[in-house]
């Protein structure tokens, strides 16, 4: 089954990923902070799994899960004396670091293997394996694929080198397909494929201009793919709203085990299985500081969002710094354009986009008539109920959460 409309719960894959394991959002967890884990008391869905005779493995991609790999001396003994640096002693498998770039691609299947070899006999299991495509950093090649014959999106510029960017990017993606085929392919030969819940869901949007590290659609919006042909009906599709806190409710529903009440996520095995299901009306993110500097939003960015069918609402508690793209400030696309803005050869369009200071406190965007949001409604006296609506959900959300930032109401009356 395909989701048409699968989002992560925070634009960065840190916390992504551990609101996905922990089902609950970056904010009520604590971890809004690249790579800061959660407290050691935190469960996570593969607990509950391990503690009903699951056999638990994690491999490939999914390091700062519980701190950065290296990292100094006083943070790691922190890290370790606070218990939060424990995720080897919570796996029966458990790689820290392993590459899926370059040659490391064709091993995948090896490593899939050789960790399944680990299941005792009869024994269900659980594998987390995450692959580094289409992360940045890219390879330098991409792949015969010609710039010049891609079509680019209307907010994005049009230059030689953001081309480029975008083949590397997809040469990235064409890599990721070929490593997910042979764990298919190795599945079918296992024969266990039949019965095996496979879910393919990526941690946070597209590492592109206006992608990863925004809260727009670009940044929250992910691929999310499950396949089980002894359930789940080939061919169909969905466009309930998901969120990436719902995987561990899910899996844990699908092993006939019961929901933990310390998981905010929403089960929506139902859907899977062709059952009745009432989905999420709405699907929320936050933004925190990303590796980076503070001065700048690639870095540092507070944020958070409420997103609809229909509508996104974003809010800005740092409006007063314009924008900068995560992992690619340095890259050549940005500094072409950089160097066409100081240049004046920006159209006012991608001007406001790429370096409007001070940025809107709030945005709302209308994803049905406007899906690359280039037109702000915030304001407008067409959009005043159902923007007045989604900020009070918002809040609702944030005091629930706990959420430490002002509430936008409170933000906004010095705007009034």
């Amino acid at each position: 089954m395909r989701f048409d409309r699968a989002y992560t719960a925070a634009p960065q894959c840190t916390p992504s990923r551990i609101s996905i394991f922990a089902g609950r959002s970056p904010v009520r967890l604590g971890v809004t902070r690249f790579a800061q884990p959660p407290r050691g008391d935190v469960r996570f869905f593969t607990d509950v799994l391990r503690e009903n005779g699951y056999w638990v493995g994690l491999d490939g991609r999914h390091q700062h899960l519980d701190g950065r790999a290296r990292e100094a001396a006083h943070i790691d003994e922190t890290l370790k004396a606070e218990g939060m640096q424990n995720l080897a002693s919570r796996f029966d498998h458990f790689v820290r670091r392993a590459s899926t770039r370059g040659d490391n691609l064709i091993q995948v299947p090896q490593r899939i293997a050789a960790a399944l070899d680990k299941v005792p006999a009869q024994k269900p299991f659980f594998l987390y394996f995450g692959f580094n495509q289409p992360n940045r950093r890219f390879g330098d090649d991409h792949g015969g694929i010609d710039p010049d014959k891609l079509t680019l999106p209307a907010d994005w510029l049009d230059l030689p080198e953001v081309r480029v960017d975008y083949a590397r990017y997809l040469d990235e993606v064409r890599d990721l397909d070929r490593g997910f085929d042979m764990i298919m392919k190795l599945l079918d030969a296992r024969k266990i494929a039949e019965n095996t819940l496979v879910i393919f869901m990526g941690d946070n949007g597209e590492a592109l201009l206006r992608g990863k590290g925004t809260l727009h659609d670009r940044g929250t919006h992910v691929p999310l793919l499950v396949r089980w042909p002894a359930k789940i009906k080939a061919g169909t599709e969905s466009d309930a709203l998901i969120s990436g806190i719902d995987l561990g409710a899910t899996i844990l529903a699908a092993a006939g085990l019961e929901v933990s009440k310390e998981t905010d996520g929403k089960s929506f095995l139902p859907l899977l299985l062709g059952e009745e299901f009432t989905g999420r009306k709405h699907v929320f993110a936050e933004r925190g500081w990303h590796w980076g500097p503070i001065t700048r939003t690639d870095g540092l960015d507070l944020s958070r969002s409420i997103t609809t069918q229909r509508h996104c609402y974003i809010y800005n508690a740092l409006p007063g710094r314009s924008y900068t793209p995560v992992d690619m400030p340095q890259k050549d696309a940005w500094l072409a354009i950089q160097s066409a803005h100081q240049k004046g050869q920006l159209s006012p369009l991608h001007e406001r986009l790429y370096f409007q200071n001070p940025r809107p406190i709030v945005e709302l965007y209308d994803l049905e008539k406007d899906p690359l949001e280039v037109q702000n409604l915030a304001g407008r006296d067409s959009h005043k109920q159902i923007e007045q609506q989604l900020r009070i959900e918002l809040e609702k959300w944030m005091i629930r959460e706990h959420d430490y930032l002002p509430l936008p109401t409170h933000a906004l009356q010095n705007e009034q």
